[in-house]
Parts: structure tokens; sequence; C-alpha cells
């Protein structure tokens, strides 16, 4: 393996460790804020803890799918590789929109309603 494709392998991993980094560290974060009661009492606590939740494992999701992406495409870009690829970004994908869907009660492609 020339020495490019050992950075690219190299920065593909620390990107998907990044992403682990900011779903646990948001959890941490939100757990935190639930047990010393910063989100107030009953189902709106509940509701915001989930949301933050949410939250940190979208933004993680996006770091895991861009440490995919650079790995597959730059360090081993075989046809096998990139179907494998593929079904994990559509897998990612439809995680994602599931989430966004649950904590703004829309679609990503529909207009946010004003309150």
């Amino acid at each position: 393996m020339n020495p490019y494709r050992e950075v690219m392998g190299t920065v593909g991993t620390l990107i998907d460790a990044i992403g682990v980094i900011v779903i646990f560290v948001g959890a941490l974060i939100a757990t935190g804020r639930l047990l010393l009661g910063r989100y107030g009492r009953g189902g709106v606590s509940y509701q915001s803890y989930r949301q933050d939740i949410g939250r940190a494992i979208l933004l993680g999701l996006e770091f895991l799918i861009a440490g995919d992406i650079i790995r597959t495409v730059v360090v081993a870009p075989t046809l096998g590789n990139v179907a494998v690829l593929g079904v994990i970004v559509l897998i990612r994908t439809f995680l994602s929109t599931s989430l966004q869907l649950e904590l703004e009660g829309r679609w990503p492609w529909q207009p946010p309603t004003h309150q």
C-alpha cells in the first residue's frame, strides 16, 4: 500500500473515532443534564433528553459516513467495497432521516413550521 492510502486509511479511522466520541459525549452530556434537572419536569424532561441524544447520534452518524467514504473510495476502491459502502450509507441515511423526523416532527425536505 502506498503512503497516501495509508494516511487516508488513518484519516478515515480517525473520523470514525470522532463520530463515536461525538455520540458518546453527546449521550453523557444529555444524561448529565437529565440527572441535574436542567430539562424541567415530567414529559418535557424526557422529550428534551431524547432530542439531545438524537442530535448526538445524527452528528455522530455524519462523521461515521464520512469515515466510511474516505476509507472505501481512497483506500480500497473495489466494486465489492463500494457496494458495501452503498448499503452502509443507505442504512445510515435512513437512520438519520428517521431521527430527524422524530426530532423535528417533519421530513427534512418540508419547510419548518413557525410557531
